[in-house]
């Protein structure tokens, strides 16, 4: 019991009802039910990308392209809508194509071992170049897009949208991916210890690169239900949102070193930024703000996860002497 009330998540769930709570009291409409699905629903892109972003931690490697991924494949999607492509097709399209970014991602990190920082700034550059020579830097708005291609992730079911469903979707699908699968305990495996790793016949690089790839297959996803929920597309979708993704993850006890994180943890470190991100608009603060709350989330958690860690190792060797 003890454990599970120190642990990271019981920690940020504590901070989010605090957060609420505190808001709560100056503007008691924001506890209301309908307005705290707004801000899950709002959140929903965050909290996908953020388990997709985590696979790729946990292997030791990290994705900065993954909102340029978003960009492209919303980009397409759009396009694709224009050009008369039904919705059923759209999809799983721009699934494959997010995908496939993904894997170029990989092949360049497990074939070339080229650091996966550089890999990803390089085709974040890249992809984001891509969209504005298709799009020839036009916009795609809300006039050119079909009702049908609009409504679908704004469609409610169950008192909740469906872009909202798919987050949840996605959450139940990672928590049986991490905890149950071999692919998922790989992934912890080459993040701990890849040399280990290779002496119980795991493919280190294998392993990296089906990070990547199911990292890309999500963002392609959430490019689709970025691009119908706004109802635009134009070259800058997302724009620095994969810093916010990045947070989400490292607030969430993600260990950047790879290894180690939760699903539980990614989603909410994505739900305690969805909740200042919502907040900072009714305590009347600029939501310009809410790059620099998010970078200084990422220092403070990785400040926190570097102390916890160096006080584990003193602990180990004191008792290594005391038994010498």
């Amino acid at each position: 019991m003890t454990r599970l009330l120190t642990s990271r998540e019981a920690q940020l769930g504590v901070a989010i009802l605090v957060m609420i709570a505190l808001i709560a009291v100056r503007f008691p409409a924001f506890v209301a039910p309908a307005n705290l699905a707004n801000v899950f629903n709002d959140t929903s892109a965050l909290i996908i990308l953020a388990l997709a972003q985590m696979a790729v931690i946990l292997t030791k490697c990290i994705d900065l392209s993954i909102a340029a991924t978003l960009a492209l494949c919303g980009m397409v999607a759009a396009m694709m809508n224009v050009a008369g492509v039904p919705l059923a097709a759209i999809i799983p399209l721009v699934i494959l194509l997010g995908a496939g970014l993904g894997a170029v991602n990989g092949l360049l990190v497990w074939k070339l071992d080229i650091p996966p920082i550089v890999v990803t700034l390089g085709t974040m550059t890249i992809y984001r170049g891509v969209i504005f020579l298709i799009s020839g830097g036009k916009w795609i708005n809300d006039q050119q897009m079909s009702a049908a291609f609009k409504s679908f992730p704004r469609a409610d079911f169950l008192f909740l949208p469906v872009l909202s469903w798919t987050a949840i979707l996605v959450v139940v699908v990672f928590a049986v991916l991490i905890g149950r699968t071999p692919l998922g305990r790989s992934f912890f495996a080459v993040g701990g210890n890849p040399h280990a790793a290779v002496y119980t016949g795991i493919n280190v690089g294998r392993t990296q690169f089906l990070a990547f790839v199911i990292s890309g297959a999500l963002a392609g996803l959430t490019g689709y239900l970025w691009v119908a929920r706004y109802a635009v597309a134009y070259v800058d979708i997302a724009g620095g949102f994969e810093l916010d993704v990045v947070a989400a993850c490292v607030i969430g006890g993600i260990s950047i070193a790879g290894g180690a994180g939760s699903v539980g943890g990614a989603v909410l470190g994505a739900l305690f930024l969805g909740v200042i991100k919502n907040a900072l608009p009714v305590i009347g603060i600029s939501p310009f703000w809410q790059m620099a709350i998010s970078g200084t989330a990422i220092i403070l958690a990785i400040a926190v996860n570097a102390s916890q860690g160096r006080t584990k190792g003193r602990v180990i060797l004191k008792s290594a002497e005391h038994v010498a």
